[in-house]
């Protein structure tokens, strides 16, 4: 239920409120809009009938969240976007474009810091990589674990760059709460929600991808666990769906970003690697992910993607990046948004 304070509403009369709703037992969000104050009580909407909370002073209205997912949706942010800063980089609002890039997995310091690099020189945003890889092969390179992190650190220092990467466990949690500025969940683990539950607590931004056979709505509601931790700095991401068509590697769901946005709050990223499985594809996607108002796109990026450990058929070559940021970012320019 969302409880709107009226304008004349004082800071004790707020706070009345948010402590008869928190002793209920009800999860508590709060959002301090330019308009309205508005608290978010989230739990069993009875409950919050029962305690007749419009007859309580400087209390406006209750009304129903009536969607599944409760606070990834902008029905209790009134259609306020969220921002988030990693690394000083701005994520969401509007009026910027973000360029994550990096290989999908770290190989070695040569090759990581390699590509590092190089996208910087071409303008990304923030550098991925990964350190702990899930591969559908037991017998597959699943990462350098910590050893990669600290190959991303150095990267990070030497360029300035943030730096992405995925929280496969939550044995992994300490650690990548050390080195990470963006705590990745990826498609597989989206309903995990222990992990969700883990990375909400981490006190890190995070960025969680789609599942693989997942609708909008169980993304949303998987992004509910994050934020009920106490985390506001959670991104969507579009990767790709399966579907009945092969010719790609999965089917990616452009119309998820319009929709999404219209939803939800939160801001979104599209990863046109990962849905294409071929870099021939991923410069016109990217393109057509900033035009349907996607937040940024997240792309990978090898030095020589042929001999590449992991993914290699989809990764953007390091010496041609440049050329394909600069078209990235005119099609981002073309919409208002700048590079982040």
């Amino acid at each position: 239920m969302m409880i709107v304070m009226s304008p004349q509403a004082t800071g004790e009369q707020k706070q009345f409120v948010i402590d008869k709703v928190s002793k209920a037992g009800l999860h508590v969000a709060t959002i301090d809009g330019e308009m309205n104050f508005v608290i978010g009580a989230v739990g069993d909407p009875d409950l919050v009938i029962e305690m007749g909370l419009e007859g309580l002073p400087g209390v406006d209205k209750v009304l129903p969240i009536s969607r599944p997912y409760k606070l990834a949706s902008n029905e209790l942010t009134h259609h306020e976007p969220t921002v988030i800063d990693v690394g000083g980089r701005t994520i969401g609002g509007g009026s910027t474009f973000c360029l994550i890039a990096g290989p999908c997995t770290v190989e070695s310091r040569e090759q990581t810091l390699g590509v590092a690099h190089a996208v910087k020189d071409a303008g990304a945003s923030l550098l991925r990589g990964g350190a702990f890889k899930p591969r559908t092969s037991p017998f597959a390179f699943r990462g350098l674990g910590e050893p990669a992190l600290e190959i991303l650190a150095e990267a990070r220092e030497e360029t300035g760059l943030p730096i992405v990467t995925e929280l496969l466990d939550s044995e992994h949690a300490s650690v990548i709460e050390k080195y990470a500025d963006l705590v990745q969940i990826g498609a597989r683990n989206m309903q995990n929600y222990a992990l969700l539950e883990v990375a909400g607590k981490l006190g890190k931004p995070v960025l969680l991808k789609r599942g693989l056979s997942s609708s909008l709505d169980e993304l949303l509601m998987a992004a509910d666990y994050i934020l009920r931790e106490g985390n506001e700095d959670v991104m969507l991401c579009e990767r790709g769906i399966r579907t009945f068509e092969t010719a790609t590697r999965f089917t990616l769901d452009l119309g998820a970003v319009p929709w999404l946005k219209l939803h939800t709050h939160l801001p979104v990223i599209v990863d046109p690697s990962h849905a294409a499985g071929d870099r021939r594809l991923v410069q016109p996607l990217s393109r057509a992910a900033a035009a349907v108002g996607a937040d940024g796109i997240i792309v990978e990026v090898h030095e020589d993607p042929d001999a590449a450990m992991c993914d290699g058929p989809q990764a953007l070559v390091a010496s041609q990046f440049a050329a394909f940021a600069e078209e990235v970012a005119a099609h981002a320019r073309l919409l208002g948004r700048e590079l982040a």
